[in-house]
């Protein structure tokens, strides 16, 4: 039988760097007072011995739990699990997340909390008293539930706000909803587009409006009618449909569409498909969000890209560094970018 193999304690790197387990301790939690010839030492032991600190230990050692709690949706992300359709915004998250808390010696949980339950409290309130997170990252729609964001004012956790601008407790993160709405309009507008209409997402989100706002900007800066063409649905694909057919429909219909979700927008396309009218030779479309899928239709979909990954990361950088320090009346902004493919074109002549 193989030997396990011995895993290297804090011990085994003071004994190496020969400094006291205190020592050691004070340099793995980046602590004040430590001459920076004594870092290095320790950092060299620990790199040479592969040492990992644990949690635990890291938690036994000080006030702090080396963890943050990232918040989302229940419903919304078990259905976008279960469809399979490509949806990557726990993805995203994760990634700019995770890697972040990683190299600043931290661990990121995701926890799915039902926003309609009469119970979100409880919910929040056993998850908190559970992992006793240093931070907490909240997305939409939790971002602007007061009972979410009071009950983590209330116990005194440093939390980040993505997609929210109220002000109040928390640091406020946006991905620039409404710069992207009017960069879109606009790109249509270059290629002639007169007739620009949107498909916007749930009420239940502010940035929904946010981006109907930045859409109906760009509309009223380029000299162009909005008036009735603006339809919502609920970022699903079935509201998707009905919108691109109310819009569709019009006696002036739109010679090209921005969707607030790619699934809506794959929606609009299949209209479009079933009527007969080519993209983009008949009608334009533009995306929200630039998941995996909208680079396998036909044609591509041209997309806004959304940084989820880069606000998940300041997120973290911002509670791990600043925390309950951390006051500003203006949100962070994180904006993307259009990604240019072949679902756009100038409009038909005539």
């Amino acid at each position: 039988m193989a030997r396990r193999r011995q895993a290297v304690t804090i011990k085994h790197v003071a004994a190496d760097a020969g400094v006291s387990l205190q020592t050691v301790s004070r340099v793995i939690n980046n602590e004040p007072n430590v001459r920076p010839e004594m870092k290095e030492r320790v950092q060299a032991s620990i790199d040479k011995l592969g040492y990992v600190p644990s949690i635990a230990a890291q938690r036994m050692s000080g006030s702090r739990s080396y963890l943050i709690l990232a918040i989302n949706d229940r419903e919304r992300t078990i259905a976008d699990w279960q469809s399979r359709q490509g949806t990557d915004w726990v993805d995203q998250m994760l990634l700019g997340g995770m890697l972040t808390c990683a190299e600043r010696g931290y661990r990121m949980l995701v926890e799915l909390i039902d926003t309609h339950s009469d119970h979100v409290e409880r919910e929040l309130g056993a998850a908190i008293a559970a992992l006793q997170p240093d931070g907490v990252i909240v997305t939409p729609p939790h971002s602007e539930n007061p009972l979410i964001t009071g009950l983590l004012a209330k116990k005194h956790i440093p939390f980040a706000r993505i997609g929210s601008k109220e002000p109040g407790h928390g640091i406020a993160l946006t991905m620039g909803d409404e710069h992207l709405a009017k960069l879109a309009t606009e790109h249509l507008a270059g290629l002639g587009h007169r007739r620009i209409g949107f498909i916007a997402g749930s009420e239940e989100y502010s940035l929904a409006d946010w981006r109907i706002d930045g859409w109906r900007e760009a509309m009223e800066n380029a000299g162009l009618e909005h008036e009735g063409l603006c339809q919502r649905g609920d970022f699903g694909f079935e509201s998707g449909v009905r919108a691109a057919r109310a819009l569709l429909d019009l006696p002036d219909p739109p010679t090209a569409i921005i969707a607030s979700s790619d699934q809506m927008t794959l929606a609009a396309l299949e209209v479009a498909k079933e009527r007969g009218l080519t993209v983009p030779d008949d009608l334009s479309l533009i995306s929200f969000d630039n998941t995996p899928l909208v680079r396998f239709t036909s044609p591509p979909l041209t997309a806004l890209d959304q940084p989820i990954a880069a606000t998940a990361a300041r997120a973290v950088e911002l509670l791990i560094d600043e925390g309950r320090d951390y006051v500003s009346d203006t949100p962070v902004v994180i904006e993307g970018d259009l990604v240019i493919r072949g679902s756009t074109a100038a409009p038909k002549r005539g």
